[in-house]
């Protein structure tokens, strides 16, 4: 049925063999900056690059200070840790995301609590969040309460789907009116901007992932933003296992995590960072050609919305019912093009089925419907 799917994809990477669905490009200086930095010896948390790649990400988002960290799960979990959260806490978000937003929560024991997305960015919607907060929080001396469980929420966590803005600006007042931190899961979203501002630079935190599969990659690392220079300067410290600085002594005056960047995994991300707006280019007019194919095809692309600009990490389609999403999944696969579903909703899993939601009919109608396809850069074409 979805032959003339699978050929269109195939032609556009001109290949027969096993196409994956994202996969690393490098073009620019990665080898050059990776021998200088073995050369160096300085290969791991300490090194120039580090602080270059800390100070190329924050240029490029817009943010005053960006801190480097192992992995986006970690920056993430830094990010909540320092707004607060804990056992005795609550944070909001979508059920609709990738596990490490739920894990970063767990990781300061405490408890998500769903709301639904919107369909168009498939990101947290500001209207299922304001008809939680008015129904269900009450205010108990400038904090905001969950009247159900009494714990305080501090936090709400949306995350830009495959790179799709969500509408960040109205969960931005909404955090704002109800005293609650906005930390933005921004994992899958360097490069997207919503109304001329880049994700990530809305809320008190955000969190950026370049793990292999993403638009740019460090191996594995991910990156704090934020424009509070007291957070960024805490956020380092704790990263660097709350190490006093000494020319010598060995002395910690917190619990800390060892959650930096290694020098070598920065000089392969400020490589990247060299080729960003090339490989941005790319994936926009790859995603162009899957538009304007599927339109024929009466299948939906999921396209940016208004007044966002999308890097387009990864691409998907909305496949009419569930049934036809599970057969353009076995014949695609079944023929060497790699695809995925979107995630299973996190209040399905057995470790948040308990959790608190509210109704998440967007969330469960995509997640019948939602599948990604090949999106990785095209070689050849400009690069």
């Amino acid at each position: 049925m979805f032959e003339g799917t699978i050929d269109f994809i195939r032609k556009q990477y001109d290949t027969q063999d096993f196409l994956p669905l994202h996969e690393p490009v490098f073009f620019g200086n990665e080898k050059k900056y990776l021998n200088e930095c073995i050369d160096s010896t300085f290969v791991s948390s300490v090194g120039k690059f580090v602080d270059r790649f800390e100070e190329m990400v924050a240029a490029y988002t817009g943010a005053r200070y960006a801190v480097a960290t192992v992995n986006g799960t970690a920056a993430l979990h830094i990010a909540l840790k320092l707004v607060g959260t804990d056992e005795e806490s609550e944070v909001i978000t979508q059920p609709l995301t990738f596990i490490a937003t739920c894990n970063a929560i767990s990781y300061c024991n405490a408890t998500p609590v769903f709301v639904d997305v919107d369909r168009d960015t498939m990101g947290l919607s500001p209207e299922s969040l304001r008809s939680f907060l008015e129904t269900q929080t009450v205010q108990k001396d400038g904090i905001c309460c969950n009247r159900t469980t009494g714990k305080k929420i501090t936090a709400v966590v949306p995350m830009h789907t495959f790179g799709h803005p969500c509408r960040i600006d109205e969960i931005a007042a909404l955090c704002n009116t109800y005293n609650i931190a906005l930390v933005e899961d921004a994992a899958e979203s360097l490069g997207s901007y919503y109304k001329g501002r880049h994700t990530g630079t809305f809320g008190r935190f955000g969190a950026f992932s370049f793990n292999g599969n993403k638009t740019i990659t460090t191996g594995g690392g991910g990156m704090i933003v934020t424009d509070d220079e007291a957070l960024a300067k805490h956020a380092k410290h704790i990263t660097t296992t709350a190490k006093i600085p000494h020319p010598y002594e060995y002395i910690h005056d917190e619990i800390g995590y060892n959650y930096r960047l290694p020098n070598l995994n920065a000089a392969l991300g400020c490589a990247q960072m060299e080729t960003l707006d090339a490989i941005l280019g790319n994936k926009r007019e790859l995603a162009g050609k899957y538009r304007d194919f599927f339109e024929k095809e009466a299948i939906d692309f999921v396209s940016e919305a208004e007044e966002a600009k999308v890097n387009y990490w990864l691409n998907a389609v909305v496949l009419k019912d569930r049934e036809l999403r599970d057969l353009f999944l076995k014949e695609t696969n079944d023929n060497g093009v790699m695809t995925r579903p979107i995630w299973r909703l996190m209040n399905k899993l057995d470790m948040f089925k308990r959790c608190q939601s509210t109704d998440l009919s967007n969330a469960l109608w995509l997640e019948d419907r939602v599948v990604n396809i090949p999106s990785g850069v095209i070689l050849g074409s400009g690069e």
